[in-house]
């Protein structure tokens, strides 16, 4: 495990590393999870071993640490990850992102350039104000002291064994600042950043998940669309094979 501090109290964010050949491959995990829980058994697969892997868990998840005073937006959130960059020397990085990690990989893109040679987004969050029935908007929905008191154990309860796994290891203040700041979106918000930047996309979507909102003004800027068959949201659990030969760049 390594470590960086990201903020100008000394809290650090952590990752676990594989050495391997540049460019590296940065892994980012969504809201209340852990980077290598969900992305090292495909990092492991010989379509991808070799390549210097990097399994970054996010202020106030996972290894890292989850200061009181912190934000947790998603610009905040990029600039942590950028510290890890900068401090690794792991500019031109592909980012390999899930969900609300997707949304931290382009607005980090949008803000450090430099940094970023290639995003392949699974379900990344791309709009403010998602649907009701969406994780960070549950969340979203209690008040922060509220959530803390109580509504953090019944989440908890609610998600299902696999998603509750990581999420106890999350700041109940780090997670709910988080979803609230998922919700809020960035400006410009992050569909509108993702269809002008300038690397190369990949946007995974579960075909369990139905169809992806906007895919065509996607697809016109650039963006490859890819529907993975039979995978819901955890698109590399579900279909681990679709989902490692997106980023091998074979799909």
């Amino acid at each position: 495990m390594q470590q960086a501090a990201f903020d100008s109290e000394g809290n650090h964010i952590r990752w676990t590393e594989a050495p391997g050949a540049e460019p590296a491959r940065v892994y980012l995990h969504g809201l209340g999870s852990m980077s290598a829980v969900y992305h090292a058994h495909v990092a492991a697969r010989p379509e991808l071993v070799g390549r210097r892997s990097l399994f970054v868990d996010l202020p106030g998840h996972g290894t890292s640490d989850r200061p009181r005073g912190f934000g947790y937006t998603l610009e905040e959130h990029a600039d942590a990850v950028a510290v890890v960059l900068d401090e690794t020397g792991a500019a031109g990085a592909e980012l390999i992102a899930h969900s609300m990690g997707g949304a931290v990989a382009i607005v980090l893109a949008y803000r450090r350039p430099d940094l970023v040679s290639r995003l392949v987004l699974t379900e990344a969050n791309l709009d403010a104000f998602p649907p009701l029935t969406a994780g960070s908007s549950g969340i979203a929905a209690y008040g922060e002291d509220e959530f803390a008191a109580g509504g953090y154990a019944r989440v908890l309860e609610s998600v299902g064994p696999l998603w509750a796994a990581t999420m106890r290891l999350a700041d109940p203040r780090a997670l709910h600042r988080s979803a609230v700041g998922l919700r809020r979106g960035s400006a410009p918000v992050m569909r509108s950043i993702l269809e002008k930047l300038a690397v190369e996309r990949v946007f995974l979507q579960g075909e369990l998940s139905g169809d992806l909102e906007g895919r065509e003004s996607l697809e016109a800027a650039g963006v490859s669309v890819v529907t993975v068959p039979g995978a819901g949201h955890n698109v590399m659990f579900d279909n681990p094979d679709a989902f490692v030969a997106a980023v091998a760049g074979t799909a």
